[in-house]
């Protein structure tokens, strides 16, 4: 890839990230007014809308025998259990910690190839992801229940069963994202997300009578921006960089949230609590010391 290419992933994959960090405080505002099932099915409703209206500059598809089991997976991945699992997550915890927490998505896609695709792992990769890992349960034992978060530790770990689905969707899109343009398997995510969605949310909580403009311009930001664009952009970051390059940018996402829930919710982190966060980026930092971390690029068959 020529190095313009490259800067233009890197754009794009840069703004994914803010927009990611954004969603968590879009999200706060929705749960506050609707139920979770509701504000997850319209986001991916909206975002479906979106898709169909744009059909026409969908790109490539060269389906392949075969590649009926990893589109399953990346559906079952992202939406379905990613967004229930986050879902529950921010009814926990509060924004920032659960921003903090997506810190371990780039050490899991490192370990989840190392598993699954027999690829190697250095010493140094999994100190890094061990200390990560005691950060993000210190960063949830730290944390003291307040209006943000009941629960921050149920919360927390709830997050981090969603950044173990997005592992498995990073690198099941980056091996599929040489057959189908990203413009496809981000449609796909809303349009298999507004089925799976429906029915949890006709089977759970009703609507309110009334909802706020604010409730409501929540909803359509996470439809439109976040899973029409960020996915969008982050799909196109995939299919131009290798799947661990690209998810190391998910290192920015705590970044954002912090400073939006800070700036918008007013939530804040106690000292504890920041002790907790460096040791994430530390250990997150030490992963990538010295070490290339290995490519899971098409290698799932």
């Amino acid at each position: 890839m020529g190095g313009q290419g490259r800067r233009v992933a890197v754009i794009c994959l840069v703004v994914a990230m803010a927009l990611w960090g954004s969603s968590f405080i879009a999200l706060k505002v929705a749960f506050a007014e609707l139920p979770a099932m509701w504000v997850i099915f319209g986001r991916m409703a909206l975002g479906s809308l979106v898709f169909l209206l744009a059909w026409r500059w969908r790109g490539r598809m060269h389906y392949r025998q075969g590649d009926w089991k990893y589109l399953l997976g990346l559906a079952a991945c992202e939406p379905c259990l990613y967004f229930l699992f986050e879902a529950l997550a921010l009814q926990h915890t509060s924004a920032s910690q659960a921003g903090m927490v997506t810190a371990l998505l780039p050490l899991l896609v490192a370990v989840g190839a190392f598993i699954f695709l027999h690829e190697r792992i250095t010493r140094t990769t999994l100190a890094g992801f061990l200390l990560a890992l005691i950060g993000a349960v210190w960063l949830s034992l730290a944390g003291s229940a307040d209006e943000h978060a009941p629960n921050p530790l149920l919360g927390n770990f709830y997050e981090l069963l969603a950044m173990l689905c997005a592992m498995g969707y990073t690198l099941l899109l980056k091996h599929l994202s040489a057959r189908y343009s990203p413009f496809l398997l981000t449609a796909m995510v809303a349009f298999v997300g507004t089925l799976f969605f429906l029915p949890l949310a006709l089977l759970g909580e009703p609507l309110p009578a009334q909802v706020s403009p604010l409730g409501l311009a929540a909803v359509a930001y996470l439809g439109v921006l976040v899973t029409v664009g960020a996915y969008g952009l982050y799909n196109f970051g995939v299919s131009r960089l290798p799947a661990s390059q690209a998810s190391g940018f998910t290192n920015l996402i705590p970044v954002f949230t912090l400073a939006f829930a800070m700036l918008l919710l007013g939530e804040r982190l106690n000292g504890m609590q920041l002790l907790a966060a460096l040791l994430v980026f530390s250990g997150v930092a030490l992963s990538q010391w010295r070490n290339a971390t290995p490519q899971p690029a098409g290698v799932l068959d």
